[in-house]
């Protein structure tokens, strides 16, 4: 093997190279292309944007906007690294409140591919054209400017071909398009494809920009979120946790309107929706946050996808408070899970179709005596406790057809001991008993736990638990959390705990198998899990032990009970596993699958 010996020689590299080099990071694919040009059409303060795009974006992407435009004199400029109108001293950097202020994407851009640019200011007399190689030449142009991008990568073949098929790009484009109408609901675009218009949104309101944009469906199945404080804004809207999907791609996160992918945000989303969340599904939301731009640094990676902010902790904490109050929403406010989510059928119901009039329940006496609605079975009697739990005050006075129907209705019966049927003004609502009475179990223990002396019931004979070496150690290490969680436990000697007391409103549970099952719980969660998660957990475990099973059979007064406590109860639409408690099959739907009203 030869050594080359000879001295490197240190050499300033040519404009042209630099340009190409930057475009490594600014031009990933013609998305990035396109979100770079829409950003200055935004910049000059636009209110209609056209985007024409060929083999998604390969060939061609064609902007044409309506903005400010660019005076002739500063046309050779607008194509120079590094130049901006945006930004002139460090000041300005660190409060910079528009979409673009690096300087160099347009001089990237022209470096890989056949760059032109028309525009005219609305006192010119007419407009003048600029190449990539600088040349000018007078044009025809209402006010505003067109920036053309021909043949990305022309120059560069080898990086061409890390590019994916033009329905694949076009699809990027796509996306890129969609996160500035979002943030943009005044602007109205059209996009055309392969000369053929695709889609078009006409200026709206936030609102209707999200219709236009996601969907109606998107938009029915989130709450909406407008929250704040003197130095953070948090608007939008946040997907209820029956609807998430298993896609992270349905969060759309801003910040001062720009589109970012930000760590700090997703773990706060994250974390707000964690005790609702089932297996790897995503909360889907399109959430915008107003900060002061002095507070965050958007200078962090040419691509401007990624922040910096001056406090971080401060902005999690925000965003997920924000959230969690608005999931804690009461059942009422939940768009229903209706059929179609459900049954698979061809029909759709008439919009003729007509109803009967509903028939209504007397108010049911949830707290009279138990042995008016308690049998003499003995399977019945082991959660006789246990249902005391969500006993309501009297309620007796008949309840005339006048009278406002309660969200969750009436009960009307039980389907296999498992699942309760309700009828409400909508329809039929079916109820997973266990994963509802879970969900009202978890929350009465968490508010609990935010007591100096969370409630507990003494058991009438405490209950000596043998245990292994592993599961001792594990409970000394994590006996504090047992306590704040409203179990009594002591020591009886080397590999015995005594249970005295466990939280109030388990009602009648097995002592032993509950401890076990907890001190599992703690084996089995991440040695990095904060002290708040492992303590949700818990309360997950003893909810899940606690509440009523499938296969028992209840009363209709017992379901009542149910239904009522569910609607006071914070994020009562689901369990703690993300699972749906209850689903609506609204009339219509049951109709079409009789061919009613056609």
């Amino acid at each position: 093997m030869s050594f080359n010996n000879q001295q490197p020689v240190i050499r300033a590299l040519p404009d042209h190279l630099i340009s190409q080099i930057a475009a490594g990071e600014v031009v990933e694919r013609p998305s990035s292309v396109l979100k770079e040009l829409l950003e200055n059409a935004i910049d000059a303060g636009s209110t209609r944007i056209r985007i024409d795009l060929e083999e998604g974006g390969m060939r061609l992407i064609r902007i044409t906007d309506n903005g400010c435009g660019i005076d002739q004199s500063q046309l050779g400029l607008a194509l120079t690294r590094h130049a901006t109108s945006k930004i002139t001293t460090l000041d300005d950097l660190e409060r910079v409140a528009t979409m673009g202020f690096r300087g160099e994407a347009l001089a990237a851009i022209a470096s890989v591919s056949r760059l032109s640019l028309v525009s005219c200011t609305r006192t010119a007399e007419h407009a003048w054209r600029i190449s990539a190689d600088g040349e000018l030449t007078p044009d025809a142009l209402p006010a505003g400017t067109v920036v053309e991008m021909r043949d990305l990568y022309f120059n560069t073949p080898a990086r061409r071909k890390f590019l994916k098929s033009p329905p694949t790009e076009h699809a990027h484009c796509l996306e890129a398009i969609r996160r500035q109408a979002l943030a943009h609901p005044e602007i109205s675009f059209t996009i055309s494809r392969d000369g053929k218009e695709s889609h078009h949104w006409p200026a709206d309101d936030a609102e209707g920009r999200l219709r236009q944009v996601l969907s109606d469906a998107f938009l029915k199945a989130c709450r909406t979120v407008d929250l704040g404080n003197d130095l953070l804004q948090l608007r939008g809207w946040a997907m209820i946790p029956t609807a998430i999907l298993s896609d992270r791609e349905a969060q759309h996160t801003f910040v001062n309107g720009r589109y970012v992918r930000d760590k700090v945000i997703q773990h706060a989303i994250r974390e707000a929706y964690r005790d609702q969340l089932h297996g790897s599904r995503q909360p889907g939301c399109c959430l915008f946050l107003t900060i002061d731009p002095a507070l965050v640094d958007v200078n962090v990676h040419p691509a401007k996808t990624e922040v910096r902010f001056r406090d971080s902790r401060a902005v999690h904490q925000f965003i997920y408070h924000a959230l969690k109050q608005v999931l804690a929403a009461s059942t009422e406010s939940a768009p229903p899970i209706t059929l179609d989510r459900v049954v698979s059928s061809p029909f759709t119901a008439s919009q003729t179709a007509t109803y009967a009039t509903p028939t209504y329940q007397q108010g049911l006496g949830l707290a009279e005596a138990r042995s008016h609605y308690v049998s003499n079975q003995g399977s019945r009697s082991q959660h006789a406790a246990t249902m005391q739990a969500y006993t309501l005050a009297p309620h007796a006075e008949q309840i005339a057809p006048s009278s406002a129907i309660p969200p969750l209705g009436y009960a009307i019966g039980q389907l296999h001991d498992r699942y309760i049927v309700a009828q409400n003004a909508q329809g039929m609502i079916l109820i997973d008993q266990h994963a509802a009475h879970e969900r009202v179990l978890y929350e009465k223990l968490k508010n609990a736990c935010g007591l100096s002396q969370p409630p507990r019931q003494p058991l009438l004979i405490p209950v000596a638990v043998t245990l292994d070496d592993l599961a001792v150690a594990t409970y000394h290490e994590h006996h504090n959390e047992f306590d704040v969680l409203g179990l009594d436990i002591s020591e009886a000697g080397p590999n015995t705990l005594v249970v005295r007391q466990v939280p109030a409103g388990l009602g009648r549970v097995d002592a032993e198998t509950l401890l076990k099952e907890l001190l599992h719980t703690l084996q089995d969660s991440p040695a990095q899990a904060s002290l708040q998660a492992r303590q949700e957990r818990l309360m997950g475990t003893c909810a899940c032990h606690a509440a009523i099973r499938g296969q028992h059979s209840l009363s209709l007064l017992e379901m009542n009970a149910l239904l009522r406590q569910m609607e006071d109860t914070e994020r009562a639409d689901q369990c703690n596993h993300g699972r749906p408690t209850w689903i609506l099959v609204d009339l219509p739907a049951i109709d079409a699958l009789f061919l009613h009203g056609r």
